[in-house]
Parts: C-alpha cells; structure tokens; sequence
C-alpha cells in the first residue's frame, strides 16, 4: 500500500531503524476504580460497588475502563462490536432490573454508607493524578509520580497537562473511545518513548556539556533508538496487514476492510499528533511506527490480571451465612449447663448477625449481577506496567 502519511517519506531511515529487531542480549483500567499506574483496586469496597452501579444506571458498559488495557483478542471484538453498531465501551452486558435507589449508591460512594464487614476489606486511599484531570487515579504518592514522570504527563487532560493542545488530546480519546481502545495503548507506548528520549538526551547532553540545540541527526537518532529500546522487544507487524479478518467479513472484502482499518489508524495518529508532537521524535509519529506499536499489542497476548476485592468481600459475608458447626460435639459433651447455655447464645448471636449481613448486603449482589466478580485485566507489557 502506497503511504499516506508524509513522515513515512521523510523519515524513513529512521523509521527503518527504529523497526530493527533488537541484539539478543536487550531481548533477554472507569467501572471498577484501581490505580493508574499498578492497577491495584483502591478506595473502598462501599466506593468500588456504589461506583459500579452508578454507571450502571448510566447505562455505561459494565466492563468498560475496569480492564484498563484490553487484551488483544478483547480489542478484536471490540473493534468488530463498535465497526458495526458504533457503541462505546470494550464490551456490554445486559443492565441488571435489579436496581437501587440513587441515593443509597451516592451514599456508598461518599463514604456516608457503610456495609457490614467491609472493613475486613481495606484498600489504599485514593490519590488524584497530580495533572488535575478526573481519568487517572493512584493508590500512592509513589504511583502518581511514577506514572506522570513515565507517560501521563503527555495523555493527561488536566490544567497540568504538558501536551500541546488538550482539545486534541480530548479528540483523541473521544476517536479511540468510539472505534478501539487500542489505540490508547500507542498513545501510552509513544508517550513513554518521548519522555525517555527527553532524559537520555539531558543525561548526554550533561556527560558531554553541551547545549546546542539539537537537530535530529545521526547522533539524536541514536538516543532515540535507546529510549525506544524497551518498545524494540515487542514483535511487530503492522496491525492492518496482521488483525484477524471478522468472520461477518467476506473474503472478497479483505482488501476494503483492511484500509478501512489503516485509514482508522491514521485518523487516531492524526489526533495524536495534534496532541503530542515532539520534532525531535518525529519519526514515532509516521503511519508505518504507529501501525507497527498497534500491531504490537495485537500480536503479543500479554495480560495481566487482578482479581476483584468485591467478589472476595461477596465470598466473605456468603461463607458467614452457613458458619462451620464446630462447637456441635461440644454442646453434646458439656457437663456445665452455663456453659451451655453460653456456647449456645454465642452460636444463636453470631448466626443472627450473619443472617443481618446477608440481609442487607443481598439487595446490592442481585443489582451487580454476574458482574460482582469481574477483575481488572490489562496489558503486562513491560513499559506500560
């Protein structure tokens, strides 16, 4: 196919150096609420279920942010799911008719509710993305700064944001929102390219105590070949000529449909660059590298899984509710009527209290459905863990 991206033409040296195999010594996350950075859940289990339920009564797909970067073979469906019925989200369930109260949801979400035995669930306290943008959240000071300093200094949408132009930024997402979330994942891999190539040029410029302006030459080049290191080890196709055909799609219409998904990707790219250019890491912005990362993440099944403190909360309080007979026997061989009686008021208590929380934790299992249980699933990749 004939390029319709003009960096391709004017970098393509460095293009075809940056698409090298590396040396074999270098080949040696909206519905449920996690860090950022690390993915662990965060905030509260009251938060993690008033939160998912809230967009549910929004009609937000319910698995839609929880698995902050979609596997390769979910970004597959999804893109087929939105190419035909243009919807929003990485996949949909059907909204449970099970459905509560708003207040009692904005309770659970402010902290002004709490549920029985929760607190046997503790998680890390929110903390805000340090960009001001309401998309990124941390479970530590630690995280945030890990992930601003890595790639989200560039992607956020916040007052502190360093990209060039936020209502770009917010096009972008809004594009890769309504056709792929794969998209979001080259973002966050060209990002964290940029802002590396930024410190190994101040570490060179520093050794070598110069700060002439730098002009992408053999020498940049070769720095920018070091920050892309980490993306090197990734196996690579571009993701029109690699993704699987659909299997509603004919084989005599594999040609259209492919350029139908590079003229996607250009879209996004155009988007992207609006956002985000940096001339010195210019050819990360050609058609041919852009296709190459995407094909990256299509190719390169790599999840990285955490299971839910909700469903484990859920477990929790339906264990209580069938408590282990283990003071039958001794009821049976007791001489002491008091003691009896004690072991049997302890027994007659606890099970009451077992029942109350089942009681009032039953109304929000039946509104979450199947989706009580569902993890937060993204890319293990190694720069974007």
């Amino acid at each position: 196919m004939e390029s319709i991206c003009p960096i391709d033409q004017r970098c393509s040296h460095q293009i075809s150096a940056l698409l090298q195999p590396p040396s074999p010594l270098h080949i040696q996350e909206i519905d449920c609420l996690v860090c950022s950075y690390c993915f662990k859940f965060i905030g509260s289990i009251e938060q993690q279920i008033g939160r998912k339920l809230y967009l549910k009564t929004l009609g937000v797909s319910q698995h839609h942010g929880c698995e902050n970067d979609l596997s390769d073979e979910d970004q597959d469906n999804h893109y087929v799911e939105n190419h035909h019925n243009s919807e929003n989200g990485a996949s949909s369930s059907s909204i449970s008719t099970n459905s509560l109260p708003k207040m009692a949801l904005e309770a659970l979400m402010n902290g002004e509710l709490s549920l029985p035995y929760s607190n046997k669930f503790p998680l890390p306290s929110v903390v805000s993305c340090p960009g001001g943008c309401e998309e990124a959240f941390y479970c530590s000071k630690s995280c945030a700064e890990a992930d601003w300093e890595s790639f989200h200094s560039l992607l956020c949408t916040g007052e502190k944001s360093e990209s060039l132009s936020r209502e770009a930024l917010l096009k972008f997402i809004q594009h890769a929102n309504e056709t792929n979330d794969i998209f979001l994942l080259a973002a966050k891999a060209i990002s964290f390219t940029i802002l590396r190539y930024r410190k190994v040029k101040a570490s060179h410029l520093k050794k070598q105590e110069n700060t002439a302006p730098s002009i992408l030459g053999t020498s940049d080049l070769s720095l920018l070949v070091e920050a892309w290191k980490p993306i090197s080890i990734g196996h690579k196709r571009r993701w029109w000529d690699c993704i699987a055909l659909p299997g509603d799609i004919d084989g005599s219409d594999e040609a259209a449909f492919r350029m139908q998904i590079r003229e996607l990707a250009f879209t996004s790219l155009h988007f992207l660059k609006e956002a985000i250019f940096d001339k010195e890491c210019e050819p990360l912005f050609s058609l041919e590298i852009y296709g190459h990362i995407i094909g990256m993440f299509e190719l390169n099944n790599l999840d990285l899984v955490v299971p839910s403190p909700v469903e484990d909360y859920f477990l929790y309080i339906d264990d209580l509710a069938y408590p282990e007979k283990v003071r039958t026997h001794a009821l049976v061989f007791q001489s002491n009527n008091f003691l009896c009686n004690i072991n049997f008021w302890c027994h007659f208590l606890s099970h009451s209290w077992q029942k109350e929380a089942e009681r009032i934790t039953q109304p929000y299992l039946d509104a979450l459905g199947d989706d009580y249980s569902v993890c937060c699933q993204g890319t293990a990749f190694f720069p974007l863990q």
